[in-house]
């Protein structure tokens, strides 16, 4: 087997605020894997300013991947335990290999039969702009929408409320998603004004690494909390299973990118279910190559929920895809198929 690796700039359409700010670009990197003129692709999709593996010598641990492509893969996995995205995008390539086309996972979603329904994520923006977005979706037929909020809170409360008094809980499930953008008596106000409004869930309210912090609002809290880049930087089981049980948060959040590719996703949810902690699936802008692989991956898992996957919509150079948005539901389009 062979590999090689390629730099990647994905061009926003539109600049997308965050709370880490106002986001241009994303780099990315693709990774190859060939044998017997068979090829297989993946995507390590670091995340600059977020990922575990934001370091300076990541594509260093690229080159060494590829030179070192023929061993076992536990023992690639253990040398990539720091890194993994690279680690994600090396599960990718080798499922891509195995299973041709664009198939990481081959379902009945992969067969252009189910859909996954998504949930629609509205991006920060002045008030104008984000209720644009919300009409955009509602139009659509979403019925669970995510708003980043953290920002401005006021104004973020005002639009959250006319949603709620337009459409009722039953009829749109509303997530919000705070990027530990709150202090801990901040996030004890917000929780109780959220849960006046029915929110499902709110993600990362408090900065990760406060386990303390975080388990006191968890224990306390009216409105279900999601933890999110708190799950980053655990790499080991044990810890894993250490913070669920010290934090007992309402619901775990898995971007695989970020959280260890596959099989860290699949060590998380074990444990989460073990301790009856709901969870579900984002993806973290990643270019088509790994959004694919793991709307296919987000189907094996059988989870009815909404889940958090993006519809590659957001660039302007993306890489081409079989993902079809039709209202909520992202499909899988075979070749023969009418969009």
């Amino acid at each position: 087997m062979k590999a090689e690796y390629s730099r990647y700039l994905l061009q926003f359409k539109r600049p997308s605020g965050t709370s880490r700010g106002v986001l241009h670009e994303k780099e990315t990197f693709i990774l190859e894997v060939s044998e017997n003129e068979k090829k297989g692709t993946g995507e390590c999709a670091i995340f600059r300013g977020l990922s575990f593996d934001d370091r300076p010598d990541y594509e260093e641990k690229l080159k060494w991947l590829c030179e070192n492509i023929n061993q076992d893969s536990q023992f690639l996995k253990e040398k990539l335990r720091e890194f993994p995205s690279i680690w994600f995008g090396y599960e990718q390539a080798v499922l891509n290999l195995k299973h041709g086309e664009n198939l990481y996972f081959p379902s009945e979603f992969t067969k252009g039969k189910t859909p996954i329904i998504i949930n629609g994520l509205i991006w920060m923006g002045d008030v104008g702009y984000m209720e644009e977005q919300i009409q955009d979706k509602l139009e659509k037929g979403f019925h669970c929408i995510k708003l980043k909020i953290g920002v401005d809170w006021k104004s973020e409360h005002e639009v959250l409320q006319k949603l709620r008094k337009k459409f009722s809980k039953e009829v749109l499930e509303l997530r919000v998603d705070a990027n530990g953008g709150f202090s801990k008596d901040e996030a004890k106000v917000v929780l109780k004004q959220l849960a006046d409004l029915n929110i499902h869930s709110i993600e990362q309210p408090i900065k990760a690494g406060n386990w303390k912090d975080m388990a006191d609002l968890c224990e306390q809290t009216p409105t279900p909390i999601a933890l999110d880049e708190e799950l980053i930087g655990i790499i080991d089981f044990n810890k894993k299973k250490e913070l669920l049980e010290a934090i007992k948060p309402q619901y775990i959040i898995l971007k695989p990118a970020l959280v260890g590719g596959f099989e860290g996703s699949n060590e998380w949810i074990s444990l989460a279910e073990k301790q009856g902690i709901g969870w579900w699936i984002t993806s973290a802008l990643e270019s088509n190559i790994g959004l694919n692989a793991i709307a296919q991956y987000t189907f094996t898992k059988n989870n009815k929920m909404p889940q958090g996957l993006g519809t590659g919509g957001l660039f302007t150079n993306n890489f081409d895809t079989q993902l079809k948005l039709s209202g909520e539901e992202l499909y899988f389009k075979l070749n023969n198929q009418k969009a």
